[in-house]
């Protein structure tokens, strides 16, 4: 009885390590679910395609008239303060007068000193020349000669000093109207140091400027690979990085023909960058100096057959979409594509507006 127990037990252990290593051997199969996504469908239709190049940089005024001293001389008044909207025509400051007026005074003596010279050298000559048609003697008339030429010789040199003279003096009585100097543009006077305006001023003293508020620019660098697609006249959609919200709008003035100097000689492996100058509609929130961003409008096609760019299939020289043929069926369709942007991609030929494209 106890033997056949024993036998019984280890029969039932075979039979679990059996039954074990069978369910290792066969895993059970997982469940499979069919997937009843539909594929995205794009509808072809006709858009207006544009192609932008985008461009970053800072504002700056387009017209600004810089101010220097005409002449050296103590400021015996300044007109205006820093930031103050001026005319053209308005004083902005008043110099001493004293030093120029006193060299036009000897200026004006020493020309007519000359005249005064000239006219009595003149005389004493007719009578020298009188003189000597008295005389009979081949020496006599050599004498003459020689005296008369150096005469016209002296008096050309004459000529020439006092022409030099005379326009020294035009020059000094030029300084002297402008001791009230006056602004020779409409704008906002800003000094150099508005914190400190000198009490004297030497000849070409830089002062200040004056802007134009309302004549704003925006400057910015594209690289080589750009700057061949921009040209001038072209329309700019800008922003401010201060105020997102804000549309802005200008037109592509020139491109630099040349690389930005820096950007292409200290470093080979650097790309060149090249200036574009935008012209900015006015706006009361433009100052100088502020980060702009724009995107310049290169290419533009009105009611264009469009499909998004992200549809179309590409191999090689040669592109596709998945053509919706109805009732779940789609035939590979190759066409032909003109005008790219990385939204939509124009469609020269091979489908029409209605059409259903799929993405697989």
């Amino acid at each position: 009885m106890k033997r056949k127990i024993k036998w019984g037990i280890i029969g039932i252990i075979i039979i679990g390590i059996s039954f074990g290593l069978y369910k290792i051997g066969n895993p059970p199969r997982q469940t499979e679910f069919v997937s009843d996504s539909q594929p995205i469908t794009f509808q072809v239709t006709n858009e207006t395609i544009v192609n932008t190049v985008e461009v970053k940089g800072k504002s700056l005024y387009e017209q600004e008239t810089l101010i220097y001293a005409p002449y050296g001389s103590e400021v015996k008044q300044w007109a205006v303060e820093d930031g103050q909207q001026v005319k053209k025509g308005d004083i902005l400051f008043n110099l001493d007068q004293t030093a120029v007026q006193n060299d036009i005074l000897q200026m004006e003596a020493v020309l007519r000193k000359g005249k005064l010279e000239a006219e009595l050298n003149d005389y004493l000559n007719q009578l020298n020349d009188e003189s000597a048609a008295m005389e009979s003697t081949e020496e006599a008339r050599k004498k003459v000669l020689v005296e008369r030429e150096i005469t016209r010789l002296s008096k050309d040199v004459n000529e020439v000093t006092a022409s030099i003279q005379a326009k020294e003096l035009q020059q000094k009585k030029k300084m002297l109207n402008e001791s009230s100097f006056r602004s020779p543009a409409t704008g906002i006077f800003l000094f150099d140091n508005p914190n400190k305006r000198p009490r004297a001023l030497t000849v070409n003293d830089y002062i200040g400027k004056v802007v134009d508020l309302n004549k704003l620019q925006f400057i910015a660098l594209v690289g080589e690979q750009d700057v061949f697609r921009i040209k001038a006249g072209m329309p700019v959609k800008v922003k401010m990085n201060a105020m997102k919200e804000l549309n802005l709008s200008g037109k592509v003035l020139k491109v630099s023909k040349f690389a930005k100097t820096g950007t292409d000689q200290n470093n080979l492996n650097q790309a060149a960058q090249f200036e574009v100058v935008i012209v900015l509609e006015p706006n009361e929130y433009l100052i100088a100096g502020l980060s702009l961003s724009g995107a310049i409008e290169t290419e533009r096609k009105e009611n264009a057959i469009s499909v998004p760019s992200i549809a179309i299939i590409r191999e090689k020289d040669k592109h596709f979409v998945m053509l919706d043929t109805g009732n779940g069926q789609y035939e590979r369709k190759e066409i032909k594509i003109g005008l790219e942007t990385p939204e939509q991609t124009e469609v020269l030929e091979g489908l029409k507006p209605g059409d259903q494209v799929v993405l697989q």
